[in-house]
């Protein structure tokens, strides 16, 4: 395989992207724009006129260049137009230019010395009525919870009142900056990838949201946030099964994007997720290449 390293400058975005939309396993967090905000400066590996790409999400540390998993992507790897195989992984992982790297592959990118990783999706192909019977008790307790409570779930949120909102109640926003979270809401929201429901009271305060981010057939539970008020009647459970009706009985997948904590994969379990996983491979810490370099 004649795959070729670009740094970014050298990428011709148009072909990128174009290889991501016609990609088997196409994902958005691939897509030029969405890399261009979580991880700006990405490098590429790229195969023969952009018939297959694998993004690489470069930072740098003690004046040292590594990969690692951008903030608010859960899964990369290698995307391809026809199905993929190991020996395709592998070249691609072997052509990787960086002693350290710590890289989440999406779950078409199964190979061997990478670990699985829990992911939970929905199928939304059946009606509301069959999906809402594979609820847990659980989630259905919490639906009609958040119901007598009157809350109300609407999809007209703006990304400033979103992001207000996010900002003032959310304190942990994990490896993701406060300007890296404004830019890429803003961005997805012109660009229609993402959608922005609200829970509201009685008094129409909002209470809880949510930011649905949109990757072709796949709707991606990408920020949510909820206020006390909003935990307390469970507002967050009756925004997920309003967007379970509402595009039911479509070929679209419903992504809760993870988790690896028991408490959460359940929650998503509880409105008939089903185990996706995806994968992790990681070669030495930006530690051990200084520890080479200097024992050189």
């Amino acid at each position: 395989m004649k795959i070729k390293y670009l740094k970014h400058t050298e990428i011709d975005f148009a072909k990128w992207d174009n290889c991501i939309s016609q990609a088997v396993n196409s994902l958005v967090y691939a897509e030029s724009w969405y890399l261009n905000v979580v991880s700006p400066n990405w490098e590429a590996l790229v195969y023969g006129d952009y018939e297959a790409v694998m993004p690489l999400p470069v930072k740098r540390k003690f004046g040292i260049a590594f990969l690692a998993q951008p903030p608010l992507t859960q899964q990369l790897g290698v995307f391809l137009k026809t199905m993929i195989n190991e020996e395709i992984l592998q070249e691609f992982i072997r052509k990787i230019p960086y002693l350290s790297y710590h890289l989440c592959l999406n779950e078409q990118n199964k190979c061997k010395n990478a670990s699985a990783q829990p992911n939970y999706v929905l199928d939304l192909n059946e009606n509301f009525e069959k999906l809402y019977a594979g609820f847990s008790k659980n989630t259905k307790r919490n639906i009609e919870k958040a119901s007598n409570y009157s809350v109300a779930v609407r999809a007209d949120l703006q990304p400033d009142v979103f992001l207000k909102f996010y900002f003032s109640t959310e304190k942990n926003y994990g490896t993701a900056k406060e300007s890296v979270i404004s830019e890429l809401i803003k961005n997805g929201f012109f660009r229609k990838k993402m959608m922005l429901f609200g829970a509201y009271n009685s008094e129409n305060e909002l209470i809880s949201a949510l930011c649905l981010l949109h990757s072709k057939e796949r709707f991606i539970y990408l920020l949510p946030v909820s206020n006390e008020e909003g935990k307390k009647s469970s507002a967050m459970f009756l925004i997920i099964s309003e967007i379970i009706k509402k595009y039911s009985e479509t070929h679209a997948l419903l992504d809760f994007e993870g988790s690896r904590v028991e408490g959460i994969a359940r929650f998503y379990e509880g409105f008939g997720g089903k185990r996706k996983p995806y994968f992790e491979v990681k070669r030495l810490s930006v530690i051990d290449v200084m520890k080479k370099f200097y024992n050189a």
